[in-house]
């Protein structure tokens, strides 16, 4: 297939598509459709959402289960995974990947603990910072048509890193069928505490709230399609979460020594997620972008999910040819991608220019897809440009910090005055009163 090729940076600064993860409005007429047969002739799927979440709100357990059967063909009484359950995933799936499973742990666990934060108190300033761990977090992996046993280990080890005291998880069954079994066996390594078998809107009410069987939650964490986003951000209050993400995207910045055959499958890898998924490949090389193409072609033939990949490609996917480095990283930082894989002669050095990604993967044995699986960090990542102000999913976002004031009355006595003529300043006479009293008391002693 022929790639969508860009010349020159002023034609590549709106390069990545925004896709707005809460757009409702633009889904496919199926979608649409399938709303209506659900839901009644012109409900809308903004309408259906919040009629989840009321009815889930209200009626608990009872509106799960009615939209698990509704939404998922999933007819359970029952839907915490209980330990038989658990036992007959684990013994169906293979040494291979419980060891494989079981060492992507292993490396997550390692890189977050390296991460952890230290609290402080200073007790002659009479200040600190404590950190504490949140109480119960209620994590989401996607699932339906695939499974993603590698978001449950993303979020559910940096939880337990983090010292979250509770770790709930819900994920949908395969439609008309069990979970899969590599996902059970994942929760089970990453040490969560309770699995439900439910998706969707439902699942995200069902933490948000509280059910007879769900546990109300204090944060929400993991991807989603977009009810799912949507859902997480008007649950959003009463419940943390930790953002609303949009299709994945990943730029390759590459030069003239890059292996074109890299570029292609890390392209590839990227697009073959969904079709709106974004793989842009950049570069000063024209060279490299026409063997990249012929790899594409090459490696799209007869691929599993070559019509997936292929549609991303066609209406996402992009090649911009740049006269330089400089001016391809200053592109990057305007883009501000999830994903940003250096492909280039020596990728250190470039480090301290890159300001705005999601995560920075270096060099060509570091393709993205290791951080989908193994790598350490998180691939839950901001998309969309919120790499400008988010970051990629860590055991900060399971913590909060306390501030601690502890002032000995001669540190009171030093900085008192100049509260008082703050508070003066704002017209609160009686923040000046309650330090005035205790200047006066310690004027009294001495």
């Amino acid at each position: 297939m022929s790639l969508n090729v860009i010349k020159g940076v002023q034609n590549a600064e709106n390069v990545l598509v925004r896709i707005d993860p809460l757009d409702l409005e633009s889904l496919p007429e199926s979608v649409l459709a399938r709303t209506e047969e659900a839901f009644g002739k012109g409900t809308t799927p903004l309408q259906s959402v919040h009629q989840m979440i009321e009815d889930v709100r209200k009626d608990g357990d009872t509106a799960v289960m009615r939209y698990a059967k509704l939404l998922d063909s999933s007819d359970l009484e029952d839907f915490r995974v209980t330990e038989q359950q658990m036992a007959q995933a684990r013994d169906s799936v293979s040494k291979e990947l419980y060891e494989s499973l079981e060492l992507a742990a292993q490396r997550v666990r390692a890189f977050h603990q390296s991460t952890m934060p230290d609290q402080w108190v200073d007790r002659n300033q009479g200040l600190g910072e404590l950190i504490r761990p949140l109480d119960r977090v209620g994590l989401y992996a996607p699932g339906g048509s695939a499974a993603y046993p590698s978001t449950v280990l993303m979020t559910a080890v940096p939880a337990r890193v983090a010292g979250v005291r509770e770790v709930i998880l819900c994920t949908p069954p395969q439609r008309g069928a069990s979970l899969n079994p590599a996902v059970m066996v994942a929760a089970e390594i990453a040490g969560v505490d309770a699995l439900y078998q439910v998706g969707g809107v439902p699942a995200i009410a069902a933490m948000a709230f509280g059910t007879s069987s769900v546990p109300k939650v204090d944060k929400i964490c993991g991807p989603g399609n977009i009810f799912v986003s949507y859902a997480k951000k008007l649950v959003q209050g009463s419940v943390d979460i930790d953002g609303v993400f949009g299709p994945t995207e990943t730029i390759v910045l590459a030069d003239k020594t890059a292996n074109a055959s890299f570029c292609a499958a890390d392209l590839i890898a990227q697009a073959e997620h969904d079709p709106l998924s974004t793989a842009i490949l950049i570069t000063n090389s024209q060279e490299l972008i026409d063997a990249t193409e012929t790899e594409v072609d090459r490696m799209l033939t007869n691929h599993e999910r070559g019509e997936v990949a292929k549609t991303a490609l066609d209406r996402q996917g992009k090649v911009v040819l740049v006269d330089s480095l400089e001016e391809a990283v200053d592109l990057v930082n305007h883009i501000a991608p999830e994903h940003l894989c250096l492909l280039l002669d020596d990728p250190w050095s470039w480090v301290d220019k890159i300001k705005h990604a999601g995560g920075l993967f270096l060099g060509e044995y570091s393709p993205e897809v290791m951080g989908d699986y193994i790598a350490g960090p998180s691939h839950v990542m901001p998309t969309g440009g919120t790499a400008r102000f988010g970051s990629a999913l860590s055991v900060h976002h399971f913590l909060r910090t306390m501030p601690v004031v502890g002032l000995s009355p001669m540190e009171f006595q030093k900085l008192g005055t100049a509260a008082v003529h703050i508070a003066d300043a704002e017209g609160l006479s009686g923040h000046a009163s309650a330090i005035k009293v205790r200047l006066d008391e310690i004027a009294k002693s001495s």
